[in-house]
């Protein structure tokens, strides 16, 4: 065990006269102890010094640069046994489907990889919640189809499989653009299965949901340590009375009057009936609501009031799909925040 600084010589590191006057172990005679001669030395130890120096990291760096090499060849052989493990693919002529997503509306919130996907596609089939503004920016040669779901063009979900499987077994890239994101309320799942069912090649591309950039985009924010600490999303599709209702509705006004926030998507035509059912299962008529328009668009608006008003107000404002509703107390923070909110 060496001290801390005490001296190890290395026989790689040049002479023994070297090593012993770098680190002071030769004696000069008294004669020679005048300015020059001390200058002298001073200079003589300062490029010995160097050249040790020098050595000392040529040699770990070749150390060093023998040991990657080392790890490189041995990952490279792990990868190389990899490869010859896997089962070879078969030649296909099939194309792939990538389901992407949209984000709220506007082209700056696509993600990158949602780009590149739309910059690459043969055909892209869109839907009703895909602004044009997004469709304005695909390359020309791009093939794009309306796959829409709403009357009097309404595209039903089978033809949109078919649709999907066609293009791709012709061998082309197929983008299907949802708004928002492909699998939160827009399809994808069913989507990815029959895909999978044909043997077709598929990806999903996720977006920015309207479930998080509506609110976000309104000052709104859906979690807040002095407001609440959960977020519930839900489809405004439902109709309440129904027996065979996949919605709990006491749990859903439990949770808001417990300090949850409650999201509602699509939930214009049925907003009236959605509220009604909150405050008929404990939800507190003033407690803060807020719905924002078609966020991101050039006709976007926000309309804040209480769960018992919001559903009027809309109506008053000409609210129309798609728009989000939010429930919970985290409206009012926008309140203190939105004369700063820079649009």
């Amino acid at each position: 065990m060496v001290e801390d600084g005490a001296y190890q010589a290395d026989p790689a590191e040049g002479s023994e006269f070297e090593r012993r006057y770098t680190h002071g172990l030769v004696s000069v005679p008294g004669g020679e102890s005048d300015d020059r001669q001390q200058g002298e030395r001073g200079a003589l130890k300062a490029e010995t010094v160097s050249s040790v120096v020098t050595r000392r990291i040529a040699k770990r760096e070749a150390e060093t640069s023998n040991a990657s090499e080392s790890s490189r060849a041995a990952s490279r052989g792990k990868r190389a046994a990899n490869r010859t493990t896997k089962p070879a693919h078969k030649p296909s002529d099939l194309g792939r489907v990538s389901l992407v997503g949209a984000g709220p509306g506007h082209p700056d919130l696509l993600t990158k990889r949602a780009y590149d996907r739309l910059a690459a596609a043969d055909v892209v089939l869109y839907d009703t919640l895909t602004t044009n503004a997004v469709l304005e920016d695909l390359p020309k040669g791009v093939e794009v189809v309306d796959v829409g779901k709403r009357p009097p063009n309404r595209t039903s979900q089978t033809e949109i499989n078919a649709l999907l499987c066609e293009r791709s077994k012709q061998g082309e890239h197929v983008v299907r653009l949802k708004g928002g994101d492909p699998c939160l309320f827009g399809r994808g799942g069913e989507e990815t299965e029959h895909l999978a069912s044909e043997g077709i090649p598929f990806e999903v591309v996720p977006g920015v949901s309207s479930a998080l950039a509506a609110p976000g985009i309104s000052a709104i924010p859906l979690t807040h340590r002095e407001h609440a600490s959960s977020v519930t999303v839900i489809t405004g599709h439902e109709t309440p009375e129904k027996a065979e209702s996949a919605l709990d509705w006491d749990a859903l006004a439990r949770t808001v009057a417990t300090g949850g926030t409650l999201v509602i998507l699509m939930g214009v035509a049925r907003l009236p009936e959605n509220v009604d059912a909150l405050v008929d299962h404990g939800v507190p008529p003033e407690t803060p609501a807020a719905t924002i328009q078609k966020a991101t668009w050039h006709d976007e608006e926000t309309v804040v009031a209480s769960v018992g008003t919001i559903a009027k107000r809309n109506e008053r404002a000409g609210i129309e799909s798609p728009a989000v509703t939010i429930v919970g107390d985290v409206v009012s923070v926008r309140e203190a925040v939105e004369p700063s909110l820079h649009r």
